[in-house]
């Protein structure tokens, strides 16, 4: 009788080690975009302006996801790459915006929210 509950014990234990290491390399994978000085015209760029009036560009290169700083987009240029933002409760937009597009939206605070932005 010991040995089946060890044995149903140690398949529960490998079970549970190897969906961990799944969610820990899916977690690592979708971490790598980093924010890199603007320059090249093939990164992700954003205008984002936030309720004290203040506006910046932040540019984003690799894939993955990452938080912005919640504020509101005036421009997106996708460069090189495939991008949708978070905002509003959901993904945006539906079909992600492909490459060398670039969005632009009118300086309105509560306009087009963002709190993350996401390249493919």
């Amino acid at each position: 009788m010991k040995y089946s509950v060890k044995r149903v014990v140690l398949s529960a234990l490998t079970t549970l080690v190897a969906a961990g290491s799944l969610t820990v390399a899916a977690t690592s994978s979708a971490s790598a975009i980093d924010e890199v000085e603007c320059g090249p015209s093939d990164y992700l760029s954003l205008e984002l302006h936030n309720t004290f009036g203040h506006w910046w560009t932040d540019c984003f290169a690799n894939a993955g996801t990452t938080m912005t700083s919640g504020s509101w987009v005036t421009q997106i240029s996708t460069g090189n790459n495939v991008v949708q933002w978070y905002g509003d409760g959901r993904w945006q937009p539906d079909q992600p915006i492909g490459k060398w597009t670039t969005y632009i939206w009118p300086n309105n605070p509560g306009g087009v929210n963002i709190s993350e932005v996401q390249i493919f």
